[in-house]
């Protein structure tokens, strides 16, 4: 406010004379600088940093009203658009979809929940944490001035805290973006490898166990095939690995067109992808040197799914795409049969059913800036599934859905 700031200057050559900080969220009046206090500047302090307590987070799934904007414009807490600014449409919807998150939602609407979270002096990560907090407020804000927010300082704090690994000007991978966004949040609220050690861990992280056996070379004679069987170096050996997403390989999509000179678009059920992880259905993954077959089998579920579409295949000149449709259901996803048949792990899941509240899809091109993202989510309240596409909500029918060349899937628990 000194006598040589920017807004000091502004004030006096443009007869602008109210300002705030945005720190202290105080009002003051230049060129004269004293402070302004009048309750009608309230509405100006919420929309910047809009607060809610634990009985409106108890409604907030239930209620299905719609808020006005100030140009008069309806819209619906939590479907509201994110501005593109220039390549950001992969980062808005991993951030959409996180917002319907609910305990994540839950814990981060109320900053007291991490606000005295310590970290190491000279740390920056926490500013990731805070920005993530201040734009799920603003997306659940019923008193919202547009029916769009900016995820300007968000988006700000995703490049500063990757070192410019995601950037605003140029479009990157969402699965890139999502496993290093939940990690870091993991890392930057203190959590460690144990399960429920970050709001993280606790929503989205389950365990498998992956069994590896190296496979004997097939040029190799059949004597010492039955030796090298009884190398310790040949047998089957299992780990456990925690797991934020499961990644589902897609089958290769036909090379030939059909009689009318078009590709046909391959479809394949969900329950499909999903057998890599059935604990018998092997995989095989070559290097230069052997090959190693594994096979997957889940110990734990977590409360949120999160299911990675392998789409994009990189080589050495160009990135192509898989369009395969995926056929899955939008309600009761069982996943009891890819769960363990350990009577030990059998008992920890009474529920092994999950519905879908968010649907990450990939339109256009491989390449970046050649495709769009978009995101279909679910509004509880109103039980109505949204398409959003950075400014654009639009309502959407469920069969629609299915129909679209799903990307990122987040399922939810059916604790119903």
């Amino acid at each position: 406010r000194g006598s040589h700031s920017h807004a000091y200057t502004h004030s006096v050559q443009c007869s602008h004379y109210v300002f705030i900080n945005l720190h202290s969220l105080k009002f003051y009046c230049l060129p004269d600088d004293y402070e302004i206090i009048d309750s009608s500047l309230d509405d100006i302090k919420y929309v910047l940093d809009p607060t809610f307590n634990n009985d409106q987070i108890k409604v907030i799934d239930k209620a299905s009203k719609l808020s006005r904007t100030l140009e008069g414009k309806t819209y619906l807490p939590g479907m509201v658009g994110l501005n593109n600014i220039k390549a950001n449409d992969y980062c808005n919807v991993i951030l959409q979809a996180l917002a319907h998150v609910v305990p994540l939602r839950n814990y981060f609407l109320q900053e007291l929940n991490y606000v005295n979270t310590k970290r190491p002096p000279g740390d920056t990560s926490f500013r990731l944490v805070q920005r993530l907090g201040e734009l799920i407020r603003k997306i659940w804000n019923p008193s919202n001035f547009k029916t769009h927010i900016s995820p300007h300082e968000m988006l700000q704090a995703v490049v500063y805290c990757s070192k410019k690994q995601f950037q605003i000007t140029e479009q990157g991978d969402p699965i890139t973006f999502l496993s290093w966004m939940l990690n870091h949040l993991h890392m930057s609220l203190n959590g460690t490898k144990k399960i429920g050690s970050s709001i993280i861990y606790k929503t989205f992280c389950g365990q498998m166990r992956i069994y590896t056996r190296k496979v004997i070379p097939v040029e190799t004679p059949e004597l010492q095939k039955l030796e090298l069987m009884e190398l310790d170096e040949y047998k089957e050996t299992y780990t456990t690995a925690p797991f934020l997403y499961l990644t589902l390989d897609l089958p290769a999509a036909p090379l030939y067109q059909d009689e009318l000179n078009e590709n046909i678009i391959p479809q394949v059920p969900l329950s499909v992808l999903l057998s890599k992880f059935d604990g018998s259905s092997e995989k095989e993954y070559k290097s230069y040197k052997e090959s190693i077959l594994k096979r997957f089998e889940l110990i734990r579920l977590p409360r949120y799914l999160i299911l990675y579409i392998k789409r994009f295949t990189r080589n050495n000149f160009f990135v192509e795409k898989n369009p395969t449709i995926v056929n899955f259901p939008i309600v009761e996803l069982d996943m009891a049969e890819y769960l363990s048949s350990d009577p030990a792990v059998q008992d920890a899941h009474p529920v092994t059913t999950y519905n879908l509240i968010a649907n990450i899809i990939h339109d256009g091109q491989p390449g970046a800036g050649k495709g769009i993202y978009r995101v279909h989510l679910r509004h509880k309240g109103s039980k109505q599934w949204y398409q959003v596409q950075d400014l654009h909500v639009e309502d959407i029918l469920p069969q629609i859905i299915t129909l679209s060349e799903a990307y990122i899937q987040i399922y939810e628990m059916d604790s119903s």
